[in-house]
């Protein structure tokens, strides 16, 4: 064909439209033999054009090819022989079935392809909500809209999301965490025979020669190795995945709310390529964030390169150069599970404690900003975690070996589903205390997709291969669970209104700008307590407004927030108020569904006394 090619510019990897000709630029040796692959739609191979050695800038190759098809372009790389497809490629072709075990067969049956940058981002800007504003809502795009109950073309895609933003803006989310939305293969090849199984073919037969063992698994998640500049095309809705992506980020920001990406890397990936990435999302979608998942990653290097410095960065933990850093735009966050364990363990009544429970509640630090959460994918959810003693792993194949052992988990009474009432009411009550302490914590609260909803996945703590009801969100309860939904909804307004809770600063637990009261200071059947012994099992924690302001500038009430995790009575003392304060009753988990009081309840003793496993929140004002 009446090709035309001459040298590239070398400017961006991948490839690009520069004057009417596409610029392919790729990683290649000057002593590599590397080749163009052009296919038709027929996925046969069209042209094979070599790429001239002196094409060449380093490690770097590029050339420019004039009289390309730009909506037909389908492409891969031949380097020294081997087949690959462009780690730069911002569409990928061959993927736009989710699951297509017909890729099994194919030798290879994925291609680069073209993806016009244009797209009206109408003004767009990231809104950039501030680190004590934050509520993250961490979802699968595929299992939040697969269940039976939902119709129509848009389950499981971006469109949605889209559709359920009015929902997630009524629970108070601010920050939606997605699980892998680039490009990764979820077809999982089945293992091939062993050598040594070899025999001729019988009519009786179930296995054949040549074919293999595999049970059908699914890479649900999606942390694999994948094309980190393509959208996943089987996430969409509509031919242009791009497109839908854009839209969503652009629905969100409309609304104030922002979008964080998760990215697995492998160790050992080029640190350049990692980087590249991060940029890429925030310049071609607006993306506020990342979540970083893998060893040894370039995270030092990405917290202070400038483009990406008032992009949101959440990892394992941060070096101790960045901790030293004052910025402008807090933008780093550390996302580990250490909140989980002492949490879990006071809610089930395992002998967790205390003491390590409230440093978990006031964890903070001026720089790096601390994600909290009850439940998450690896683990139960939020309902299971008061439903199973337990894990529930069978279906996954591995006889129940994979998944963590250490759920601090608690079945109430009945392993699973249950008609007992009683048993479903404490449940219903655990739950609540859960959400009580995860939106009360000065941390950031994370909420895991489907736990508004009462979603199950009936005891299994590692769902990533069950593209089923097991690991896909069941809204089917979604009316029975609408309590749940609003009590949620209140925690997040009470955070909002009541800004000492989440105070971007440490506690100091002293009164250092000489307010009357310490910033932040405990209590038990005594008031003003420090010490926090093994049989000790309640507490109130009192935060001083004055340490905070309000939006309209007035300072904040003193808030008191009383924690008993014991099954029997708990007394806690209400220290006197200043001038002609009182204190008010809010919120008593043990009230049942609606625990928030429609008004606020004078208390006028002054030690109170809380139900078994509860949580209380009273305002002095």
């Amino acid at each position: 064909m009446g090709y035309t090619m001459k040298e590239g510019n070398y400017e961006k990897f991948g490839v690009q439209m520069r004057h009417g000709a596409f610029v392919f630029t790729f990683e290649g040796e000057k002593e590599d033999d590397c080749c163009i692959l052009l296919y038709d739609r027929k996925h046969e191979l069209l042209e094979r054009l070599k790429v001239p050695a002196e094409y060449c800038m380093g490690s770097v190759r590029s050339v420019s090819v004039s009289g390309l098809p730009a909506k037909r372009l389908m492409y891969n790389y031949e380097i020294n022989g081997s087949i690959m497809t462009d780690a730069y490629a911002r569409r990928i072709i061959g993927r736009e079935k989710w699951n297509d075990q017909g890729r099994a067969a194919h030798d290879y049956a994925v291609y680069g392809g073209y993806e016009p940058e244009e797209f009206d981002w109408q003004g767009d800007r990231p809104p950039e909500v501030p680190r004590h504003a934050m509520f993250l809502y961490r979802m699968h795009v595929r299992g939040f809209s697969m269940d039976a109950g939902i119709r129509g073309k848009t389950r499981g895609t971006f469109q949605a999301v889209r559709e359920a933003i009015p929902r997630l803006k009524k629970l108070g989310v601010t920050t939606l965490e997605l699980m892998p939305v680039y490009e990764f293969e979820e077809v999982v090849p089945p293992e091939p025979l062993p050598p040594y199984l070899k025999w001729e073919s019988r009519e009786e037969d179930l296995i054949k020669p040549g074919e293999v063992n595999g049970k059908g698994q699914v890479n649900f998640w999606g942390y694999v190795p994948g094309n980190y500049f393509a959208v996943k095309a089987s996430y969409s809705s509509t031919p242009d995945a791009s497109r839908e992506f854009k839209e969503l980020i652009r629905a969100l920001h409309a609304e104030g709310m922002e979008c964080v990406m998760e990215m697995y890397f492998e160790e050992g990936m080029n640190q350049n390529v990692i980087l590249d990435a991060l940029r890429f999302w925030v310049r071609e979608y607006h993306i506020d964030g990342f979540h970083l998942l893998g060893n040894r990653l370039p995270v030092t290097a990405a917290a202070q390169d400038l483009r990406l410095r008032r992009t949101k960065l959440f990892y394992t933990g941060f070096d101790s150069v960045l901790m030293g850093a004052q910025t402008r735009y807090p933008h780093l966050f550390q996302y580990c599970d250490e909140y989980v364990r002492p949490v879990r363990m006071l809610l089930n009544d395992l002998g967790g404690s205390l003491g390590e429970f409230v440093c978990q509640q006031r964890k903070q630090h001026p720089v790096q900003g601390f994600v909290n959460y009850v439940a998450s994918t690896n683990g139960f959810t939020l309902l299971d975690v008061f439903s199973y003693d337990n894990k529930h792993n069978e279906d996954n194949g591995e006889d129940n070996r994979d998944g963590s052992d250490w759920n601090y988990s608690s079945n109430c009474g009945a392993e699973g589903r249950t008609r007992k009432r009683s048993i479903n009411e404490l449940r219903e009550h655990r739950m609540r205390n859960a959400l009580a302490a995860l939106l009360l914590a000065q941390g950031v609260p994370l909420l895991l997709a489907g736990d508004e909803a009462g979603n199950s996945q009936e005891g299994n703590n590692n769902a990533y291969c069950q593209d089923n009801p097991i690991g896909w969100v069941n809204w089917q309860k979604a009316d029975k669970y609408g309590w749940l939904v609003r009590f949620i909804g209140q925690l997040a307004e009470f955070r909002r209104e009541h800004p000492v809770i989440a105070r971007e600063e440490p506690m100091e637990l002293n009164d250092h700008q000489r307010k009357g009261f310490p910033d932040l200071s405990y209590h038990g059947e005594n008031a003003w307590v420090s010490t926090f012994p093994r049989e000790r099992t309640a507490v109130g924690m009192l935060y001083c407004g004055a340490y905070a302001l309000r939006e309209d500038g007035t300072e904040d009430d003193f808030v008191y927030i009383g924690y008993n995790f014991h099954s029997g009575l708990g007394r806690l003392a209400l220290p006197k108020l200043p001038e002609k304060k009182q204190w008010y009753l809010v919120m008593d988990t043990s009230r049942g569904r609606d625990a928030f009081l429609p008004e606020e309840q004078k208390i006028e003793v002054s030690q109170f006394s809380m139900k078994g496993q509860s949580v209380i929140i009273l305002l002095g004002k």
